[in-house]
């Protein structure tokens, strides 16, 4: 398994206009950790092209990404000794818990007709995050996505903490933020072909401090 340092660095030499957020990606990925440590969710959410990355950010934390991260014995025991659950036992994987906003279609559809469109992430947020621990990694190419925003007030008024990923002036999700990560352009497209490698290094980094005895589980 890579260590989050390496991840790190291999991260920057590949696209050094990123250098200046080395701080910033540390610590997204330390947040990461702590929600993981206190059992909490990681709550993803964007639009349009960040909402499919917002899936995809949640597609690296649920299962391995970099590494296939065995269930230790003692958690592989506890689905039995039969051919079923041996199976489980042995196909399952660790997982870092986490949720995409942005995917529950008949839930959106409903509180956007009946109540507001622009809180529909809010909602979740409030709905996951009021009684458990969680984090919102909040995805806008502008920082200014009204939904986006809302649910990161909504991670605020909860104590929550929150991670933006956006361009390079940071929009309203740099004030609002635990962490921002600015990154290099204003370029929408050019911020997506950034925002894709942040988030993996960000998953890869989380995944090794994570999961770090996994390999000899």
């Amino acid at each position: 398994m890579e260590t989050a340092e390496n991840v790190l660095n291999a991260l920057l030499q590949r696209y050094p206009r990123l250098e200046p957020q080395r701080e910033q990606i540390i610590q997204a990925a330390d947040l990461v950790v702590e929600c993981f440590e206190q059992g909490g969710l990681v709550l993803a959410c964007g639009n349009g092209g960040s909402a499919s990355d917002a899936d995809h950010i949640v597609g690296e934390l649920m299962k391995g990404f970099l590494s296939a991260r065995p269930l230790p014995q003692k958690e592989k025991e506890r689905f039995g000794q039969d051919e079923a659950g041996i199976r489980l036992g042995e196909r399952l994987q660790g997982a870092i818990p986490a949720v995409s906003l942005v995917s529950h279609s008949a839930l959106l559809s409903a509180f956007s007709n009946d109540v507001d469109p622009q809180l529909v992430y809010a909602q979740q947020v409030y709905g996951y995050g009021s009684r458990r621990k969680a984090l919102v990694m909040a995805l806008s190419t502008s920082g200014n996505s009204a939904n986006v925003v809302n649910a990161v007030r909504a991670a605020r008024a909860l104590g929550l903490p929150s991670i933006a990923v956006t361009g390079e002036t940071g929009g309203e999700l740099a004030r609002l933020c635990t962490v921002c990560l600015c990154l290099p352009s204003r370029d929408t497209y050019r911020i997506q072909e950034y925002t894709l490698p942040v988030y993996h290094a960000i998953c890869a980094m989380a995944e090794a401090r994570c999961f770090a005895g996994a390999a000899g589980a």
